[in-house]
């Protein structure tokens, strides 16, 4: 069965990183465009699939955070994983998703902001998030020195997702960063998890964080989660980060 065509985006990119983080961008980027394909940050389903797939059982509920216009519920859905619920907080794209998916009646759209949920504690045994962090993070200015803003921001996402995981449940992170960053944001005691790390992609490499709920953080973890307000030692050369859709925030989100 073929995916259905879905809301696409509209403008390439804001005018400023920082409106990658304002639902007010995402409502006009999606607003008119429902007769477009899927937009996909950091690969479609086909190019994680075999790292995400050992993780999820069929009668998992999950949840992904900042839907978007991706496809990656649907293609769950066809992966034989029919209970997904997917939010975000454009009410645009959730609207436009309903109708579009509206002959999947186990796929779920709700509005909301993935720092304030409306879900019952435990509710999820899965939550995913394919870029939404990334997005929230965008308009950081050093990438190597996050802002306590950009920190607050994560940890309430964060927190959340804790919350509504049930025990023994897996968050998995999808994102251009890498664990010199990202680690120090997910290593913390108070969420409750372990945490792994993989890679996928050809050519430049995009991450995959799993963390599992009731698991414990190594030691090397939890120091580098203690040092979230000091920025990490630079590499000897720079990185340049570039996804084949071209936008501009890809270069700032290695957070």
């Amino acid at each position: 069965m073929a995916s259905p065509r879905a809301p696409a985006p509209g403008p390439p990119s804001p005018r400023r990183n920082s409106e990658y983080g304002q639902v007010q961008y995402w409502d006009r980027r999606y607003r008119g465009a429902a007769d477009a394909a899927p937009y996909e940050w950091f690969g479609g389903f086909a190019s994680f699939r075999a790292l995400l797939e050992p993780e999820l059982r069929p009668d998992d509920r999950i949840l992904v955070l900042g839907c978007g216009n991706s496809a990656l519920s649907y293609e769950l859905f066809l992966g034989g994983f029919p209970s997904v619920t997917s939010v975000d907080y454009s009410s645009v794209v959730v609207a436009a998703m309903r109708a579009c998916y509206a002959h999947v009646p186990t796929l779920r759209w709700e509005t909301m902001d993935a720092r304030a949920m409306r879900f019952p504690s435990g509710s999820f045994d899965v939550v995913l998030e394919k870029g939404t962090l990334d997005a929230l993070l965008a308009g950081e200015r050093d990438p190597w020195a996050v802002s306590p803003e950009g920190v607050h921001t994560v940890d309430q996402v964060l927190r959340e997702v804790s919350r509504v995981l049930a025990p023994g449940g897996r968050f998995i992170s999808l994102t251009s960063a890498g664990p010199h960053f990202r680690t120090r944001h997910y290593a913390q005691a108070r969420y409750g998890w372990s945490l792994r790390h993989a890679t996928y992609g050809s050519g430049f490499h995009f991450h995959f964080y799993v963390m599992r709920k009731g698991g414990e953080l190594s030691e090397a973890q939890l120091t580098q989660g203690a040092r979230i307000l000091s920025p990490p030692s630079p590499p000897a050369l720079p990185c340049c980060l570039q996804d084949s859709d071209q936008e501009d925030f890809l270069s700032a989100i290695q957070l």
